[in-house]
Order: C-alpha cells, then sequence, then structure tokens
C-alpha cells in the first residue's frame, strides 16, 4: 500500500473517530437499544416472556436516553444506562442462570461508566467513578455466590445458551475495544491539539502577524548567532523603510498600506532568497545576508530597490508605487551585540531618507 492510500486510509479513521467522539453518548445509546432489540427478539423466540417483556422496556428507556442525548441532558442518560444494565444483569440472571453469561453485561458498562464518568465528574466528585465500579464488582460477587449453584427458572437449550453466552461477551469484548480506542485516540488526539497550539504559540511570538516575517524576538537571536560564530562573522545587515509610508495610509486608508507592505514583503522573499528577513516595526523591514560582504550587498540591495520601484502594488482598481530607502552595514569587531550593526544600518538608512530617498547608502558620510 502506497503511502498516499496508508495516509488516505489514517485521515478516513481519524475522521470517523471524530465523528464517534462528538457523538459517543448518542451512538452509545443507539449500540445499547439496537443490543436489547435483539435480546428482545431472542427471549421471545426461546419463550422467556419476562425477559421477552424487560427488553421492550430497555428499549423504550433508551429511546428515552437518546432525546435527553439531543438535549444535551447527558447525565440522566448516563444514570439511566447505568441502571438499566445492572437491573438487567440481576432479572436475567435470575431467570436464565449464570451459565448464560449475562453478567458480562455488567462488564461491558465498566468502560462507559469510566469513559463517560471522567467527561461528567471533576475533581473530588470522581470518586463517583470508584464508587459505582465498586459496585458494579460487589453486584457480580452477590450474583455468582447466590446463582452460581441454583437452578434457573428457564432452562435454556444448549444452543441457545451458547448463543446467550457469545452474544454478552461479544457486547463486553466489543464495549472494551471500543472505548478503549477512543480514549487512546482521544488522549493522542489532545497532544497533538497541545502541540500544535504550542508550536502556533511559538510561531506567533517570532513572527509578525500581517507580513509572516520574523519580528525581533525571532530575528536578533539568528544575528546574535552569527556575531558569536567565528567561521561565519561574515554578513550584512540592510535596513530598509518604505518612503512616504504615511502618505499612502492617509491617502487610500491603512488597509491599501497593508498591501503595500505584503506586496514589498513578497518582493522581498522573492529577491533575498535564502536570506532572513525581519519586520522591525511599522514599515521598517530589517534583512541578514549571511556570508556577504558590503559591496555583494550593495548589489542585491540596489537590485531589490529598482524591484520595488517598478513592480507596484494593486489595491483594487488602484496602482501604487512606492520606493524604499535602504542602509547596509556590515559586521565587524566593533560590533558587540546585534542592535549595534544594525544601529547602524538604521543610522545610513536615515541618512539616504534626509538627502533624497529612494537610495542604498552603505557607508557612514561626513556631513
Amino acid at each position: 500500500m502506497s503511502s498516499t492510500a496508508v495516509q488516505q486510509t489514517k485521515d478516513t479513521f481519524g475522521k470517523l473517530f471524530e465523528f464517534l467522539i462528538k457523538n459517543s453518548f448518542s451512538f452509545t445509546v443507539g449500540v445499547m437499544c439496537f443490543v436489547h432489540a435483539g435480546l428482545l427478539l431472542f427471549m421471545g423466540i426461546t419463550g422467556v416472556m419476562p425477559l421477552f417483556f424487560f427488553n421492550i422496556l430497555s428499549v423504550v428507556v433508551y429511546i428515552f436516553c437518546f432525546i435527553l442525548c439531543r438535549f444535551r441532558l447527558i447525565m440522566p442518560a448516563y444514570v439511566s444506562i447505568i441502571l438499566e444494565v445492572t437491573i438487567y444483569t440481576v432479572i436475567s440472571t435470575y431467570y436464565v442462570g449464570l451459565k448464560c453469561g449475562t453478567y458480562c453485561f455488567l462488564f461491558s458498562i465498566i468502560p462507559i461508566i469510566i469513559y463517560f464518568g471522567s467527561y461528567l465528574f471533576k475533581g473530588s466528585k470522581r470518586l463517583s467513578i470508584a464508587i459505582m465500579l465498586l459496585l458494579n464488582f460487589v453486584v457480580f460477587i452477590a450474583l455468582y455466590l447466590r446463582f452460581g449453584n441454583s437452578e434457573p427458572i428457564y432452562d435454556l437449550a444448549p444452543a441457545a445458551r451458547l448463543f446467550l453466552v457469545f452474544y454478552s461477551a461479544f457486547a463486553m469484548v466489543f464495549s472494551v475495544i471500543f472505548y478503549n480506542a477512543m480514549y487512546i485516540y482521544m488522549s493522542e488526539h489532545e497532544v497533538t491539539t497541545l502541540e500544535q497550539k504550542n508550536r502556533q504559540l511559538s510561531t506567533d511570538a517570532t513572527e509578525d502577524a500581517l507580513t509572516s516575517l520574523l519580528n525581533r524576538r525571532g530575528f536578533l537571536p539568528l544575528v546574535d548567532e552569527l556575531m558569536k560564530d567565528e567561521g561565519s562573522s561574515k554578513f550584512c545587515v540592510a535596513f530598509c523603510d518604505i518612503d512616504n509610508f504615511k502618505h499612502v495610509n492617509d491617502s487610500y486608508g491603512h488597509e491599501a498600506g497593508d498591501e503595500v507592505l505584503k506586496h514589498i514583503t513578497l518582493l522581498i522573499r522573492k529577491e533575498m532568497n535564502g536570506s532572513e528577513v525581519c519586520r522591525w516595526g511599522g514599515e521598517e523591514i530589517v534583512i541578514l545576508m549571511k556570508d556577504s560582504d558590503i559591496e555583494q550587498a550593495r548589489e542585491r540591495m540596489e537590485h531589490l530597490r529598482k524591484s520595488v520601484e517598478v513592480t507596484p502594488t494593486l489595491f483594487f482598481n488602484k496602482v501604487l508605487y512606492v520606493t524604499i530607502t535602504i542602509g547596509v552595514a556590515q559586521n565587524n569587531e566593533i560590533y558587540k551585540d546585534p542592535e549595534d550593526v544594525i544601529k547602524t544600518a538604521d543610522r545610513r538608512m536615515y541618512y539616504g531618507k534626509q538627502h533624497g530617498k529612494n537610495v542604498v547608502v552603505y557607508e557612514d558620510n561626513k556631513d
């Protein structure tokens, strides 16, 4: 089976389990109703009329429980299931004997007690689950002591007795397997969901929401790592600022400004493949160029500047042309922390702003 087929199978089972988890109580009630419908038919055929009529009552109980589930009244339905199964087990053992195996129904509700009890009871109230499990065991012991050597009121034929044993055992095994599978899937799903949330929180903490660029928190450690790595100390930082960005916002609205930012972000990602890009704040973008000297960085920034200049942002029926001013600085031994080299690039960018804009400044000027 190919990996695609395996993944599709996993996705199908995942969707099925998610559906069952969301509708687990209704599904449980439906299965219990189906089980008693089968018992009703069996008791009618074998002539055990008291249990025939009791199974009619059980079916009615589960129909009522299903209605309760539709109205999200889970606790009354939960209690009704436990009482019905316990009472039915006692009465059926009384009529057809312990050897018919109907005591298995007691064990079939153990996973139900635990699975739904964990949902319904919180904190110290979960002691109720342990009490119900203990009472379940006490009922079984009482049945075994009372009817272990007693002759049943209805002595079923061996084939009918064997069928009832298998039917009851199947209900027990199905319940154990099904609810354990549900619990395992739900636990793994919760772990996966928590991991995804943690990854998202980590991403949110280091990425800008609008542009998906790194923010300062995500960017500065990368620069710091390069500065501490003597073998990779050659790098440049470019500080970019969109020219007249306030005019764009004032003239066309902040949505237009956002579109301009996203558009320039896409251009930078395309032109600066392999570089780390950060939205420093507002319309300021910082680029980290690894293994680049100042001349290489200047050429790349000049190419980027021209690309931004000739590539407009389309905003509804408007065509918006903007330019960027860029300051570039190369790392050297005088810089002690990441913000030192970034401040140098920022100062050069500011000089470019004061002297015409839409330029790349890569060295300090004396004026």
